[in-house]
């Protein structure tokens, strides 16, 4: 299964900006859709963003519209997600995912998902 590492979290004020990586392994990178989730603690994974292979198609949620942006580099095996103007309801662990299709992403399906990375805004 394909291996993802997400870095990029910490604590920053509201306001403040972050940007998330998620390096995968291997060339099963290839031609997948990639996706970012979070979690906080009770909580289910919510989806916030997703594109796909070749990067022409994008969802995000309504809850992060106008402030993130996702974007992949394939020849890195990468995704980004860069968040801007982040509130503290943005806390939580992000997670970056693996999936067929970006329509299976933004109901959360998914085959493969990192370890997360915490990201904390402070108000």
């Amino acid at each position: 299964q394909v291996q993802l590492v997400e870095s990029g979290g910490g604590l920053v004020q509201a306001g403040g900006s972050l940007r998330l990586s998620c390096a995968a392994s291997g060339r099963t990178f290839s031609n997948y859709a990639m996706g970012w989730f979070r979690q906080a603690p009770g909580k289910e994974h919510e989806f916030v963003a997703c594109i796909s292979w070749g990067g022409a198609t994008i969802y995000y949620a309504d809850s992060v519209k106008g402030r993130f942006t996702i974007s992949r580099d394939n020849d890195k095996n990468t995704v980004y997600l860069q968040m801007n103007s982040l509130k503290p309801e943005d806390t939580a662990v992000y997670n970056c995912a693996r999936g067929r299709t970006v329509v299976l992403l933004t109901t959360g399906k998914y085959d493969s998902w990192g370890q997360g990375t915490q990201v904390t805004v402070s108000s």
